[in-house]
């Protein structure tokens, strides 16, 4: 049979090969780190035969999917060890995560964090046993006896729910077996670097009507040099929690009485009015005119859109006049109503309009997190209409537009290009028009990108932007989505050179994505230390002495008039009380003064982050500032 590599060439090998002895053909050294392999796009792990002619791409202990591999055989690791102490638990799910792994367990004593020092001795007891892991399968009827035998519930309601043509596997590794699709490792010592992390509560299969139960989480590495970073960079990152610099910094609060809908506090607004300001500038700069259109539409309008079908269990609902109405989840119906007020041509494209547009998507209580999670955001959309010679013009500009935006604030970025997935509208020909135009234009602008097959919009394949913070961790943010389904759902034409009606293309994209989750990473990334330009309060002007009151309020009104946003500390406190709480609020500059700057006319300087940098004049200090604001420098002087 033939086996088609990554590479593009094949391989002609017997039938009923393994991975592990695929792998070994083709070289001893991947041999040796191979864990798994990506076959016709699923994750499979070394024990997986070959029967017919297939693509294979063998994930080594480098890869993103190697880590999963390690942190699933760490989750039954985990769940062997919670066995053998604790024996009447009741196990219910261990999946690999993003960051790690957790078990869901029913266990009547309620575990504290010094039972998982506990568990972690008896792990690195499992993992030092080197225990060989055997995958095997049973019938429907033999399974779930073999789990009632073993009095595991979850597991028989799992198997009970299964697919009928579903596989049922299983993994044993010593004395423990448990029910699982995998991949895993070939034996519990490839588990080298782990640690348990935290406890939560969790309703069984997320439902609060079913019993919670007791979630550990862990995470593991390859490396132990890999571990020791993750766990710096958490205990740097809570540090940076913009939940709690949000309350501390006066920039935003979140409410009992409205879960998942943040309320800005008046320096929250400075930033954002900043932000908002900046991001209409630069897209008037960019030919963009900006729209805005209703948060509550009539529902027809959201079955039409097919959003309805797709998306209505994240959807608010009321009703008006014995009328459904729909609270949008997304801006583009409306954008796209506005297109059809008029009649176009091909002469007015590409028509590009962009929205700050709020809008409302249910999320079940246990996903809110601070401004990364809300019910509420304001998405900065924009919808671009155009002909089929200026698709990939158009995509670049897009491109182009958001390097520009995460450049000015310091991120780095990775690009990732989703495919169409399965639950999608359009036809081949559309679809496969829309990848092609956004491949073209990511080859063009030369910026390096992974392909997700599947993972598109319903409507369209689309790009995505991955941000990099200061201390590594990423962030979806902008995304660029080529459609062919809405002007065709919504019969948008505009007049041809012909005179003829023509169907437009359209393009949906984002580049902050939310306003609100945007300004939460860059409190995350600067630490609360915003840039100069960013800062809700750019100076602060301590006095000495009430002898200097004056001067200090004439200095304030000259910044002001100057558009530098100032405070004057006048409080009868100790200068240094003053200068610390100043370095706790952020602010990037504390100018001082006493009766020598009062006499000299000058300013004692200290920055956050360099301390007292001197004395200058007023002019000087201004000239300085204002151009560090315009240039939108990310350091102070």
């Amino acid at each position: 049979m033939k086996i088609y590599l990554k590479d593009g060439n094949h391989l002609d090998v017997e039938e009923n090969i393994s991975i592990f002895d695929l792998s070994g053909k083709l070289s001893t050294s991947l041999q040796k780190k191979a864990v798994g392999a990506l076959v016709d796009g699923k994750m499979v792990d070394l024990r997986f035969i070959l029967e017919k002619d297939c693509k294979v791409e063998i994930v080594t202990s480098d890869d993103k999917e190697g880590l999963h591999v390690l942190r699933h055989t760490a989750s039954h690791v985990m769940a062997q060890a919670i066995k053998r102490i604790f024996k009447d638990a009741k196990l219910a799910i261990g999946p690999s995560i993003e960051e790690g792994f957790y078990y869901d367990i029913d266990l009547d004593t309620s575990l504290v964090p010094e039972d998982l020092l506990n568990i972690e001795e008896e792990m690195n007891k499992i993992i030092k046993e080197n225990l060989p892991i055997e995958r095997f399968e049973l019938e429907r009827e033999d399974a779930i006896k073999f789990e009632e035998d073993q009095s595991e519930p979850y597991k028989v309601e799992l198997i009970r729910d299964l697919p009928d043509e579903e596989k049922i596997s299983f993994y044993k590794q010593g004395e423990f077996v448990d029910l699982c699709a995998g991949p895993h490792l070939k034996s519990t010592g490839g588990v080298k670097s782990f640690k348990l992390m935290s406890l939560a509560g969790a309703y069984w299969r997320g439902n609060e009507k079913n019993k919670m139960l007791q979630r550990i989480y862990g995470t593991a590495f390859y490396k132990k040099e890999d571990l020791d970073n993750y766990i710096k960079m958490l205990e740097e990152a809570k540090k940076r929690d913009h939940r709690k610099l949000g309350r501390e910094l006066g920039l935003f609060v979140m409410r009992e009485e409205g879960p998942g809908f943040p309320f800005f506090l008046p320096k929250g607004m400075v930033l954002r009015n900043i932000l908002e300001n900046f991001w209409k500038k630069k897209h008037e700069e960019c030919g963009y005119s900006e729209i805005k259109t209703p948060i509550m539409l009539n529902e027809e309008l959201w079955h039409r859109s097919g959003h309805w079908d797709h998306y209505k269990d994240n959807m608010y609902f009321s009703e008006i006049d014995d009328q459904g109405y729909c609270i949008k989840p997304m801006n583009c119906p409306g954008g796209i109503l506005i297109y059809s007020e008029d009649l176009h041509s091909y002469r007015d494209f590409p028509l590009r309009m962009g929205e700050l547009g709020l809008v409302h998507r249910h999320e079940k209580s246990g996903a809110l997190h601070g401004l990364m999670r809300v019910r509420c955001f304001t998405q900065d959309d924009a919808h671009i209409f155009m002909t089929q010679d200026q698709v990939k013009d158009e995509i670049l500009g897009v491109i182009r537009l958001d390097e520009y935006f995460y450049k000015l604030f310091g991120f780095k970025f990775n690009v990732e290009l989703s495919t169409r997935p399965e639950n999608s509208m359009g036809s081949d020909e559309d679809w496969e028009f829309a990848t092609n135009s956004l491949k073209e234009a990511l080859d063009e602008s030369g910026l390096p990108y992974k392909i997700n097959e599947g993972d598109g919009a319903f409507y369209g394949p689309k790009i995505d932007f991955h941000l990099s913070d200061c201390i590594g961790r990423t962030w979806q943010c902008g995304t660029i989505q080529l459609d062919y389904q809405f002007p065709e759902k919504f019969d948008l034409t505009y007049i041809g050179p012909e005179g003829n009606k023509l169907r437009p293309i359209m393009i949906h994209r984002t580049v902050l994505g939310s306003i609100e989750r945007f300004i939460g990473i860059l409190i995350e990334h600067f630490a609360g230390a915003f840039p100069t330009w960013l800062a809700p309060v750019q100076v602060r002007i301590i006095n000495i002495t009430d002898n200097q009151a004056d001067y200090a309020k004439e200095i304030a009104k000259r910044l002001k008039e100057s558009g530098i946003r100032c405070e004057v500390d006048l409080r009868n406190e100790k200068m240094g009380y003053k200068i610390r709480e100043a370095r706790l609020q952020k602010i990037p500059y504390m100018l001082i003064v006493g009766d020598k700057e009062k006499e000299q006319g000058s300013l004692s300087v200290r920055t956050r982050k360099s301390g007292d940098i001197g004395a200058l004049g007023v002019d000087e200090f201004l000239n300085n500032i204002l151009k560090e604001i315009d240039e939108k420098s990310l350091d102070t002087l």
